[in-house]
Parts: C-alpha cells; sequence; structure tokens
C-alpha cells in the first residue's frame, strides 16, 4: 500500500541545488535508512516528505497520518499513553528537570501514543542510554506503518531497515536490504566502476597509440628517388598514395572510434577529514581529575551524594548510565570548575 509519493522534486539553496529526484514511492511496511554524507540533504529530503518544507518544484502525496522523531522541536507531556510512558521510563516527571535522554525518551513515547501510519525520525538515538536504544529498537520493529529513518547508529540501522536510500550530489539511489546489504552493493559498484574506468584508460591509450603509429608509418614513407625513371617513379607514387591512402581511412576509423568510445568516470574516494587539534602543555601530575565528596541534587531527586572518583593521567575513561543518572550533570561541574573537584595544571 502506497503511503508517499514524490515526483519531480526540486530543491534549491539560493543558486545550489540540493535535491532533485524524479520519483519516490514509499510503501507500507518498508523501513527505510536514509544515508549520505553531512550537508548532502538528508534531513531536507525527510522535511519535503514529511511537508514540513515544501519543494521549490514538483509535488509530495501522503496516504496516511504521519509523526516525527526529530531533536529540534519543543516538547510536552500532553496525550502520552501512559503505558508507553511507563515503557519508556516516563513517570510523570516535569519536563525542565528532564536530562537529554529523558526528553528524547518523552518525544518517542508521544509518538508512538498515536495511531498514525506513517514515522520519520532524524537521529532518534541521540541522548539515549543502552537500554532507551533497545526500547526504541524493538518499538521501531513492531511498528505497523512506514518508517522513514536517519542515524548514524549503524546496528541500527542494520537492525530496523529493509532498505536504504542513499542521498549523494542530489539524486536518490536506493538499495534494498540493511546498512551492511548496501555498504557491500556500494563496494561492488565502486569496484565495477574502477575495473570499467581501468579498461577506458586501457583503451583509449591502445587507440592513441595506433593512431601515433600510423601518423608516423605515412610520414616515414620514402619519396620517389631521383634516378627512377619516369614509369617507375609514377609506379611508387601510385603505390605509396594507396599505402598513404588506406593510413589515412585506418587514422580516420581510430579517430572515430575514440570519439564514439563511453567515457569512464574515475571513482571518487571521499577525503578524510583533517582535524587540527591545540596542542595542550602537558599534564605530570599522576591524578588529573579528582572528586572529593561530590553531591548534586535537584529538588528531592538525588543524582550522586558524597561521591569520590580520581582519573589518572593518560586514562581513557568512558561515563556510563541510564538517562537522567546525571553523565552530562557531572561534566558540566567537572568543566565549571564546582567545588570539591581538583583539575591538574598544565605548564
Amino acid at each position: 500500500m502506497l503511503k508517499i509519493e514524490a515526483v519531480n522534486i526540486k530543491k534549491y539553496y539560493s543558486d545550489r541545488l540540493i535535491l532533485d529526484i524524479e520519483n519516490l514511492k514509499i510503501y507500507k511496511n518498508e523501513r527505510i535508512g536514509i544515508v549520505g554524507l553531512n550537508g548532502s540533504g538528508k534531513t531536507t529530503l525527510m522535511n519535503i516528505l514529511s511537508k514540513r518544507t515544501q519543494p521549490d518544484e514538483g509535488f509530495v502525496k501522503q496516504y496516511g497520518k504521519y509523526d516525527y522523531i526529530t531533536q529540534l522541536d519543543a516538547i510536552d507531556d500532553s496525550h502520552i499513553d501512559p503505558k508507553i510512558a511507563s515503557e519508556f521510563g516516563i513517570r510523570n516527571k516535569d519536563v525542565k528537570h528532564l536530562s537529554g535522554g529523558e526528553k528524547t525518551r518523552l518525544k518517542i513515547a508521544k509518538c508512538f501514543s498515536k495511531n498514525n501510519e506513517i514515522l520519520f525520525a532524524d537521529e532518534p538515538t541521540n541522548n539515549l542510554d543502552m537500554k532507551g536504544i533497545k526500547i526504541l529498537e524493538e518499538r521501531l520493529k513492531t511498528f505497523n506503518g512506514a518508517i522513514l529513518l536517519i542515524s548514524h547508529d549503524r546496528q541500527l540501522l542494520n537492525n530496523i531497515c529493509n532498505k536504504i536510500i542513499e542521498v549523494h550530489d542530489g539524486k536518490i539511489k536506493e538499495y534494498n536490504g540493511n546498512y551492511d546489504d548496501y555498504k557491500y552493493q556500494k563496494k561492488m559498484e565502486k569496484e565495477r566502476k574502477q575495473f570499467e574506468y581501468n579498461q577506458y584508460i586501457i583503451e583509449k591509450k591502445k587507440i592513441k597509440n595506433a593512431i601515433v603509429d600510423r601518423n608516423q608509418r605515412s610520414a616515414n614513407m620514402k619519396k620517389t628517388p631521383t634516378r627512377m625513371g619516369i614509369s617507375e617513379a609514377r609506379l611508387h607514387k601510385r603505390s605509396t598514395s594507396a599505402r598513404q591512402a588506406k593510413l589515412y581511412q585506418a587514422t580516420n576509423a581510430l579517430h572515430t572510434r575514440l570519439e564514439k568510445l563511453e567515457k569512464k568516470e574515475k571513482p571518487k574516494s571521499i577525503m578524510k577529514a583533517q582535524i587540527d587539534i591545540p596542542a595542550i602543555g602537558e599534564l605530570h601530575s599522576k591524578i588529573v581529575i579528582s572528586g572529593d565528596g561530590i553531591s548534586k541534587a535537584y529538588g528531592d531527586r538525588v543524582l550522586f551524594k558524597k561521591v569520590d572518583f580520581q582519573i589518572y593521567n593518560g586514562e581513557k575513561v568512558a561515563l556510563i548510565g541510564d538517562n537522567g543518572t546525571g553523565k552530562t550533570t557531572l561534566i558540566r561541574m567537572i568543566l565549571d570548575g564546582m567545588d570539591n573537584i581538583k583539575l591538574a595544571n598544565t605548564d
């Protein structure tokens, strides 16, 4: 059953063509991952398909109600199914005191509280802990409708998607399967294009060499010897002219082959980002960050109480925990240089 149809879509930002899509159809129970480089137009495509953004040309038709999980929209706790709210760990909490992950859970719970047939989700796992991602994944698997998903979480794309749409240079291309299937198909495409390009270069060089060879052979044909008789000279000239004519015809044929040779573009490689990290002074302290009796609460809600910790020089530390347990709060306390938190000085 058709849920979304987009025809002759074009979208410009200034004079730059961001999207140029002839036709796209999305059906019920399709779980589509939208992938592409940053800035390629993934979110723009999602917004056009959801009619949040109007295309400059073309039209979109929707056959069913939709909801949209995004990090940008304001949230509230109205119209949420209590059972779904409980499933996502939302229990009548004040929105003002929710962590980033809890706010994301609230948005997701609100979307699944509605009986919609199309679900758009733009980076829905941002700020979610492992438990929240698992709950979201199970909900997506049982959703009775079409899903369009943008995510950098490859595991989520593998577990949910049965189709991938790649946005590249304003165009889209569809691949059946999940993210790993897409990557394999892309690898095969690149290898095939590289092979075709190599064959093109070999054939082009072969034709050019043949043209040079025939031109040289024509130029090297000897002129009529001066001591040759008139009759012999005529025969020699006639023979030379005939051979030069054949070489000329052969050269023209080679030029025609060269002109008609199907051009193959060299496969492009994605340039890796170069990040310059400013140099910092050398740390000589054994302990670079320490906390002594750290406590933090929001009203009656205690995040941590009289906590001690040390982070040693050279350690790579991961801060983990469920949404709302105070991970971001602790990081902010460290950055703000709160009381009872000590940071080692650099040279």
